[in-house]
């Protein structure tokens, strides 16, 4: 088979292929980039694996209907996607102010996708096409598929499949749901009788013929009871397993969203079929005037070698796009796409990230896993690690290991997060050692969040004592290697459970330290996360206990100024929160102090 180098954008290219139709045409709110880690390049080049024709339409102007028929009508669907990240989070920072740049879009330049864009463009498509099949997938999509709480408006929304008017909702990462999609339709099925494909969520009027479900709180109650929102959340949190979980049913008014069971996990050998598509690991040439796209540099030499995480984290939504079970491609697969690597014009020798959404994370936490589906009241690794937790990091040293003695290869990194309490209770050393001697460049960056146990605990992250003994490990492989590398912590302000004292706390550890964080991240409620749901509820859905929440402003901006302390601009919210936590003791000149007493005016 003929694969093509970019998929046709207009009807000039179509026509260049002699093509009088598109079988499918993605719609997607990123630009086009034709690389492995973008979702719209993923799922064309495995269409067109199976002898479809697919088009794409990048970033189309919404304002009008003219963008959304370039290509004509698909003679299957359209596929829909707001692009690799919510358009609401691309879109505005946790204060709600609109960001200057998308990284995302050509030049950087920000604006060239609406709000809500998988909401937008499909209700732009029925406008143009009355009667094609929609199919809407992607993060945004995933994230939104029940009635969720929103934090831009500030109230519960509906299914998004209510608001978009699509007719297929595809959660997860969506391989093999859109290759079971794509058959069926095409050779005859009515995209409005599929009702029995795992990973995908419709419409409907009538569950009568539904079989072994579970009804959650419908939309009005959520809306109106955030104890029935909480019980919606953690039925969904519990029934998101290939192996477990059921099919499940909220109504809205007097329709109904049903959504079929997690899709099972890509085998090895799938997965390895996926990455090893004729992707042109760039951008299209359209591009090329504004300076390409800034999003691509960021991954354009990295290696995603697994998908999932099973390391529980509250504010993370990864739960329920990717799933808790790790899938992982094979060691011949990864060392051929750094080959691949090596030969790209732009390679300069270092390979920057080999790894997922936890690095270290290769295998899935234990067997049972595989043949049961994971727990449905139990973490992997929160509040301690599962005696059924296996720790070991030999595959993935071995991978790393035979990457480095590539021809052409300098460096090697690890980017994408370390776990670095998977890494400390792994016994044998070995993995850790390598880490700090080949695969960082000064400085290695992990994600501790905070220190307040009860914060901790909120969170989903590992006790204090955990990351200092991590810590005191690090700089102890360092001290023996002879060299001087620096740990930079991420750390949060005001996510569910901190209040002022906890952030003082956090200040007082920063002191300790003697680190001066440029960045601190306030905590963002996005939908799907379980720190979410308890921001808008204040109540933990698992645990059933009241949280305290930090939500107003004055607070928040005191939490974040106490992480900065340092900056000059900050010394009157630090000065007013160390007033109103009661710790004036840390005002004044000795070394314990945050900052120094006013000056008096004469």
């Amino acid at each position: 088979m003929m694969f093509l180098k970019f998929f046709p954008i207009n009807k000039e290219e179509m026509n260049k292929l002699g093509w009088k139709e598109c079988d499918f045409i993605f719609v997607t709110g990123d630009a086009y980039v034709d690389h492995p880690s973008f979702g719209h390049a993923v799922i064309t080049r495995l269409l067109e694996s199976l002898g479809f024709k697919v088009g794409v339409i990048p970033q189309p102007n919404w304002r009008t209907i003219d963008d959304f028929t370039k290509l004509g009508k698909p003679r299957v669907a359209f596929l829909v996607s707001s692009g690799n990240i919510d358009s609401m989070v691309n879109h505005y920072t946790v204060n709600k102010k609109r960001r200057n740049t998308d990284v995302y879009s050509p030049g950087g330049k920000a604006g060239l996708r609406p709000d809500r864009a998988d909401i937008v463009y499909c209700n732009k498509i029925r406008e143009a096409y009355k009667d094609v099949p929609i199919i809407l997938g992607g993060i945004e999509a995933s994230l939104r598929r029940f009635a969720h709480y929103d934090y831009w408006d500030d109230k519960v929304r509906n299914s998004i499949l209510v608001d978009s008017n699509a007719n297929l909702l595809v959660f997860g990462m969506g391989e093999k749901q859109i290759i079971e999609i794509a058959n069926l339709i095409a050779f005859g099925k009515n995209i409005l009788d599929l009702k029995d494909i795992r990973g995908t969520c419709y419409i409907t009027k009538d569950i009568e013929g539904l079989k072994d479900y579970i009804e959650m709180p419908s939309f009005e109650e959520v809306k109106s009871d955030k104890l029935q929102y909480n019980l919606a959340f953690k039925i969904q949190y519990q029934e998101q397993d290939a192996i477990k979980g059921k099919t499940l049913v909220q109504k809205h008014g007097n329709l109904y969203i049903v959504q079929n069971p997690p899709a099972f996990p890509l085998s090895q050998e799938e997965l390895d079929f996926v990455y090893s598509l004729p992707y042109i690991r760039t951008y299209h040439p359209i591009y090329k005037k504004d300076g390409g796209i800034p999003a691509l540099k960021e991954v354009e030499f990295s290696i995603t070698s697994h998908r999932g995480c099973y390391g529980g984290c509250s504010f993370c939504a990864i739960h329920f796009h990717q799933g808790r079970v790790i899938q992982n491609r094979s060691k011949k697969s990864i060392i051929d796409e750094a080959v691949k690597l090596t030969t790209l014009p732009n390679f300069k020798g270092y390979i920057h990230d080999v790894g997922g959404p936890t690095a270290n994370f290769r295998n899935p936490s234990c067997k049972m896993q595989i043949e049961h589906g994971v727990c449905k009241n139990r973490q992997c690794m929160h509040p301690t690690p599962c005696p059924n937790l296996e720790v070991n990091h030999d595959e993935y040293l071995d991978i790393l290991q035979e990457i480095r003695k590539l021809p052409r290869v300098k460096k090697v990194f690890i980017r994408s997060g370390i776990r670095y309490d998977y890494l400390i209770y792994d016994k044998n050393t070995k993995f850790f050692e390598e880490l700090v001697k080949h695969h960082i460049s000064g400085q290695l960056k992990v994600a501790p969040e905070h220190v307040n146990d009860e914060v901790l605990f909120c969170m989903g992250k590992p006790s204090k004592k955990v990351y200092e003994r991590f810590e005191k490990k690090y700089h102890e492989l360092n001290k023996k290697l002879n060299l001087k590398q620096y740990l930079v912590p991420y750390l949060m302000s005001s996510h569910p459970g901190s209040d002022l004292s906890a952030a003082v706390e956090l200040a007082e550890y920063i002191r300790d330290l003697g680190y001066n964080p440029e960045q601190v991240q306030d905590f963002y409620p996005t939908p799907g996360s379980l720190s979410t749901t308890i921001y808008y509820t204040g109540v933990n859905p698992i645990t059933g206990k009241k949280v305290y929440v930090p939500k107003d402003p004055e607070e928040k901006k005191m939490q974040r100024a106490l992480l900065q302390y340092r900056d000059p601009k900050n010394y009157e919210l630090v000065y007013k929160a160390l007033v109103k936590s009661g710790r004036t003791d840390l005002i004044g000149y000795s070394k314990k102090c945050l900052i120094a007493p006013k000056k008096i005016r004469r």
